[in-house]
């Protein structure tokens, strides 16, 4: 059976879906919609001589459509919300970009109306999907009790959006939850236990202080430490710098546990697994997964997270990435957002 898709926002990320859809089998692309003409044509671009969809300027009209099954939605994160809450109205399976939501209270209730839903909910966090980070996660046996996760993270600034929505908290939910959720879910991938306590420090030192928008300068952090401490008692870090153009490496990644450390970069093939009763390590090469088709801006884990999702919606299976995964990497997210804020360690209760 043939997964007919509906875009909803075909700006930078809806149309990285189209194009690791383009390269599929089994999907078509039978809708698009945008509020915008300028993403539309983008969509249809992106599109190319695969697929032919109808072009919506109101999602709804999309989703009121009896040729699409499963819906993208990419369209900005304030307003995932209410598009969510009339994709409840009907029975179609979602993959939903992250941030889930901007708020918490916002992510809770669509976790309670996902429990309702009769379609497949999947929240594209598709770091995890990424071959150094998959890699990392099949070899953690190999380390032991793990005590530390370290992520380091040195980019460049966010790109510009239809809008410029991404430059105001409002509208993201903070640069800790718009950025960082896919870190703050490989911490809770990497460490089997319950975040307790987040601390964090932070701010806006160099990206976006001479831009204005309606007379607004924009409000978004582009540095933070954010450590997040475990019931367990392991803890892990996310180092960030938003001003750090031109590094070997995007994102260096470092677990560690009683027996060993492993050790990888994103991009890169190389895994190092240290272990401490040797004192050496060894360095196993990481193989990109042949059924990608699609590299993409994500090393092609955007493509296994669509053939993991139409997998699941084949074979009726839960999603591998649920509202709950995009729940607590929102939660890990305004903590920190908080932490920053107050000066003060935040505990998850407190906001749960």
């Amino acid at each position: 059976m043939t997964i007919r898709y509906g875009i909803i926002g075909t700006g930078m990320m809806g149309c990285e879906h189209i194009r690791n859809l383009v390269a599929m089998e089994g999907v078509d692309i039978t809708a698009i919609a945008d509020p915008n003409e300028k993403p539309r044509n983008w969509g249809l671009r992106a599109c190319g001589d695969r697929f032919s969809p109808k072009v919506y300027e109101d999602y709804r009209q999309l989703l009121v459509s009896d040729d699409v099954d499963a819906v993208v939605v990419a369209s900005p994160n304030y307003s995932h919300i209410e598009v969510m809450r009339d994709i409840f109205e009907t029975d179609k399976h979602v993959m939903l970009e992250k941030p889930m939501c901007t708020t918490i209270a916002d992510s809770q209730e669509l976790v309670k109306s996902a429990d309702q839903h009769s379609g497949i909910v999947w929240v594209g966090l598709e770091y995890r999907y990424m071959s150094p980070i998959s890699a990392t996660l099949k070899h953690l046996d190999a380390i032991g009790n793990i005590r530390m996760c370290a992520i380091r993270e040195h980019r460049f600034p966010f790109l510009k959006k239809v809008g410029d929505w991404n430059r105001f908290n409002r509208n993201t939910g903070g640069t800790l939850v718009e950025k960082c959720c896919h870190f703050f879910d490989l911490m809770t991938q990497v460490i089997s236990s319950k975040p307790i306590r987040v601390i964090a420090s932070g701010g806006q030192d160099v990206n976006h202080l001479d831009e204005l928008y309606n007379g607004e300068t924009p409000d978004i952090m582009d540095n933070a430490y954010v450590i997040v401490e475990f019931s367990n008692g392991a803890r892990a870090l996310l180092d960030l710098c938003m001003f750090a153009e031109g590094s070997r490496h995007e994102q260096h990644i470092a677990v560690t546990g009683d027996l060993g450390k492993i050790e990888t970069t994103v991009p890169g093939n190389e895994l190092i697994i240290s272990n401490r009763a040797s004192n050496d390590f060894k360095t196993i090469q990481i193989e990109s997964d042949p059924r990608i088709k699609e590299q993409g801006l994500h090393h092609g884990a955007s493509y296994l997270e669509h053939l993991g999702f139409v997998d699941a919606i084949h074979n009726s299976s839960p999603p591998a990435v649920n509202v709950r995964d995009g729940l607590l990497s929102v939660v890990l997210g305004v903590a920190a957002q908080q932490s920053i804020e107050s000066g003060k360690a935040v505990y998850l209760n407190d906001l749960l």
